[in-house]
């Protein structure tokens, strides 16, 4: 019996983006308040005026019908919040994508060159000497400048931690020879361990409430999201399409090794720098702006590895489509299950994506890993 000829990389570009329209129309229906697809419509589509500022939980549940609340909840809470879940969906499924690519190690994700680390010990450092120093404000003043003037400062500490440690582990990994990708991971686990302690030593030091705020940044959530946020993340999911198709077919030539990749014209050495600041500058923003997320980067690629194999031509923009859709289902449904309450999207990640990978790991010999 003949087997099936698999789809193409187009069919599933098309199966890929139908499936992330369905996963944020759901999204934006799903929460304290279900909205319907008409109210959806009229709301993007018909707005009026609405509230000069997002309502409390109380007033949302008080006024579920009114059509003027249904515009404020759709475009004040939760069209940011799936945009921005789409985007740190897909910069994180690319940063797996091209870290396995480059180290050649389908076990490989962008925390492990020590990103994700620095990015939660800048966050932490913010947030502790922050409110030491009068940088930011009580956590308990629940206001609109309250989370226009913390969440910023915060997410700059993430992003500069997750820039120091990128160019620390390259410059460990570097020398008159060039980058070794072997001393980056070293370098990687080790910048790890360092940012974890340095964390640690804040918790330290920290009172209740700053324990508090570090441990809901640890866990991931996209509650902050705001349009200030989606077009920081979207600028930088765009720089990535943009330049990912040049390096396509050298991230296919390293797959043979970096001397066959060398003899067939690829400069590995600007290669490797290159992709490690695209890494970085992915995840940095990621962590920034969400918190820390897990396994996304991690089994993604996995998933459309198996698809569609492992040219990077079809690997790279599938991996983008893939994560943005499983990161928004994934908020919606953290935001859903114990509504009115919502779990840290990033805990969900993890239950959900662990064993997922455990399985994926029994069959790799099924599926050649």
């Amino acid at each position: 019996m003949s087997r099936a000829r698999p789809l193409s990389s187009t069919a599933l570009a098309a199966i890929g983006s139908a499936a992330l329209l369905f996963a944020l129309l759901w999204a934006i229906s799903t929460g304290a308040v279900s909205l319907g697809l008409g109210q959806i419509k009229a709301a993007l589509f018909a707005p009026g005026t609405t509230a000069s500022a997002p309502l409390g939980a109380s007033e949302i549940v008080t006024h579920a019908g009114d059509i003027k609340l249904a515009e404020v909840i759709v475009w004040q809470l939760r069209l940011p919040r799936v945009l921005l879940a789409a985007c740190v969906g897909a910069l994180l499924a690319l940063g797996g994508a091209i870290m396995q690519g480059l180290f050649r190690n389908p076990l490989a994700d962008p925390s492990l060159i020590g990103v994700t680390a620095g990015s939660i010990a800048g966050a932490s450092a913010v947030i502790v000497l922050g409110d030491a120093t009068g940088l930011t404000f009580n956590a308990g003043n629940d206001t609109a400048q309250h989370v226009l003037a913390t969440l910023p400062l915060v997410s700059l500490g993430a992003f500069a931690g997750g820039l120091v440690a990128a160019w620390l582990v390259y410059r460990l990994a570097t020398d008159a020879n060039g980058t070794s990708v072997s001393t980056m991971l070293l370098a990687g686990i080790a910048l790890t361990a360092l940012a974890g302690s340095f964390g640690s030593l804040l918790e330290f030091f920290a009172d209740n409430t700053m324990l508090r705020r570090i441990s809901i940044w640890r866990m991931g959530g996209l509650e902050g999201a705001s349009y200030t946020g989606v077009i920081i993340a979207a600028s930088c999911l765009a720089l990535m399409l943009f330049a990912l198709p040049y390096y396509s077919r050298a991230l296919n030539l390293m797959l043979l090794g970096e001397s066959e990749a060398r003899h067939l014209g690829v400069n590995v050495e600007k290669l490797k720098w290159a992709l490690v600041l695209l890494v970085a500058l992915a995840t940095g923003i990621s962590v920034a702006l969400a918190g820390a997320i897990a396994f996304i980067g991690l089994v993604v690629p996995h998933i459309v590895r198996l698809l569609v194999g492992p040219d990077h031509r079809q690997l790279l923009p599938l991996c983008a489509l893939v994560g943005a859709t499983l990161l928004v289902l994934a908020d919606a449904l953290a935001r859903s299950v114990i509504a009115p309450a919502e779990l840290p999207v990033g805990v969900l990640t993890a239950m959900l994506g662990a064993p997922f990978f455990i399985s994926l790991l029994r069959q790799r010999g099924q599926y050649g890993f």
